[in-house]
């Protein structure tokens, strides 16, 4: 975790810096829309999706609203592979899926040229946060080559002898109990590109989830309410 901290503030730095001799001019948009795909701390090799709208409220400063859907794992999570190859996480009860609203204000910090340079801008957000604790389902055999998906449950599989994979992604997603929270986040965005009317960049920081209590996910260990990740997002969008 440490490592990750230090690698994410030096490539703030170091683009900080490059910027400086890469501003030739200005331009000027009062409108924008981004999606990205989103990696944390806390996540899998992909964490989620996000969808996000602004609108210039004065200049050098847009505020506007995000969407944002990610899983969060937990910390002590491990696969283990089954006698048929396939793998399962041992001890989860539950996915927690995040749904996250925010209200978003970004001040510019470097403007970049036209047709060059990076644009860093600095990223503040507050909003709402749906959790959804959903069962974690594993495929289990029942004898005579039969197999079938249910719930994990500790108590009856602690031994694993049975289990034989991952149920399927989502499968429990109509059974979840909704947590509610509240997201918070502290970012810089970097937007690079040649043209007015396209944005592509990287933005990282930090954010964290606020349950009103702790997410069940494996009941064996340390569960908690609080989800602090650094995370960065690849995004693509347009302004007018």
């Amino acid at each position: 975790m440490g490592r990750k901290i230090k690698l994410t503030f030096s490539l703030i730095f170091l683009v900080v810096l490059s910027s400086h001799g890469q501003y030739a001019g200005d331009y000027e948009y009062t409108r924008e829309f981004v999606w990205g795909i989103t990696k944390a701390t806390n996540s899998g090799l992909i964490g989620g999706v996000m969808f996000k709208h602004t609108r210039m409220l004065k200049e050098d400063l847009f505020h506007g609203g995000q969407l944002e859907i990610v899983n969060i794992k937990h910390p002590q999570e491990q696969k283990f592979y089954t006698g048929a190859g396939n793998t399962f996480i041992w001890g989860k009860e539950n996915y927690l899926y995040s749904i996250r609203f925010s209200y978003s204000r970004e001040y510019i910090l470097f403007r970049k040229a036209p047709q060059q340079g990076v644009q860093i801008n600095l990223i503040t957000q507050l909003g709402p946060t749906i959790g959804l604790e959903s069962p974690y389902y594993i495929e289990v055999a029942e004898g005579n080559g039969r197999t079938t998906k249910v719930p994990y449950d500790a108590e009856k599989h602690n031994s694993g002898a049975a289990i034989v994979g991952n149920g399927n992604f989502l499968q429990g997603l109509f059974e979840s109990s909704v947590v509610p929270g509240l997201n918070a986040r502290l970012a810089f965005a970097f937007e690079f590109g040649s043209f007015r009317s396209n944005v592509v960049g990287i933005e990282t920081g930090f954010q964290s989830d606020f349950f009103i209590r702790e997410i069940n996910m494996i009941p064996t260990a340390n569960n908690q309410s609080i989800f602090p990740n650094a995370y960065f997002t690849l995004f693509y969008g347009s302004r007018k």
